[in-house]
């Protein structure tokens, strides 16, 4: 795969998260969220980790014990922050704040802990798409301003930057597919409990099943399978910032499909985020062809 290539799977993956949000809503009003970020994780999993063991890239040597188990654990915590925004705070909003804040909390774990200091055309494209999901969240039609529900998406971008900077180093010496096939799976085994704690009647429901489904095969398997194959060529800090493209996403969702209504400023901030995704991009192609050169 060439590199130039790499931001485009990152940014096919985040569109793909960008459905779950919506997804969710046409599930039954009885589902906990952390039963089905469970459900998620058990279905992405299980079906990851069959077309792996059938790629022949399965396998349980050499992997570094401490970064799988991290690894999962973030995955793991960022499903019932991630649900819960959502459902507090609504489809538009709670991505903006789980996925919108990820890349500042990357950044400074980059710079604090891996003295990795990003790079200027970083710090533009992410000032620019945070102030996006920032703006995004004034949208005075459709709003709800939930401390628990804010407090949630903010979990789940620390999640999500823990998560993302593991990955990018396990797929230094690991295939992507066996990467999210063995992380998910680790996940849901940390999960399961709560499947049986919580009422999963709901899964008896074709409204139910079909969205676990859904949300688990496409928004979750190929998505992260797309999402860890460009990481490959993709610093941590950099993918995380192109991941914004999950709000942008169910921003649009909420407008078309669950008849959210976005105001001008809104829009503007819709604006702002896709620009600062289109910065990132072309620096990573550039940097692809000068590198090929």
């Amino acid at each position: 795969m060439k590199n130039g290539l790499a931001p485009l799977l990152i940014l096919m993956g985040a569109i793909l998260w960008g459905t779950v949000g919506t997804a969710n809503t046409y599930a039954p009003g009885n589902v906990e969220s952390i039963a089905m970020g469970a459900m998620r994780l058990l279905i992405g999993g299980i079906v990851l980790s069959i077309t792996a063991a059938l790629m022949g890239k399965l396998t349980l040597k050499g992997w570094p014990v401490k970064a799988v188990v991290l690894a999962a654990l973030f995955m793991a915590l960022f499903q019932p922050f991630f649900f819960t925004a959502v459902s507090l705070t609504g489809v538009a909003v709670g991505t903006v704040v789980c996925i919108g804040s990820a890349p500042v909390f990357s950044g400074l774990i980059e710079w604090s802990i891996l003295k990795s200091r990003p790079s200027g055309a970083w710090w533009a494209s992410t000032a620019l798409a945070v102030t996006g999901c920032i703006t995004l969240m004034f949208n005075t039609n459709t709003v709800t301003v939930d401390p628990l529900g804010i407090l949630s998406g903010l979990g789940a971008g620390v999640s999500f930057a823990g998560y993302t900077i593991l990955n990018s180093k396990l797929v230094r010496n690991h295939h992507p597919i066996a990467i999210v096939a063995l992380v998910f799976t680790t996940s849901a085994i940390m999960l399961l409990p709560f499947l049986f704690i919580y009422d999963t009647s709901w899964l008896r429901e074709p409204s139910g099943i079909s969205v676990a489904l859904y949300i688990g095969l496409i928004a979750t398997g190929i998505a992260y399978f797309l999402f860890s194959s460009g990481l490959k060529h993709v610093k941590s800090s950099t993918a995380v910032t192109l991941a914004l493209a999950e709000p942008l996403t169910a921003a649009l969702l909420g407008v078309f499909l669950v008849g959210e209504v976005l105001d001008g400023w809104s829009w503007a901030g819709l604006i702002m985020l896709l620009m600062g995704i289109v910065i990132l991009v072309f620096q990573s192609r550039q940097r692809s062809v000068r590198a090929e050169v």
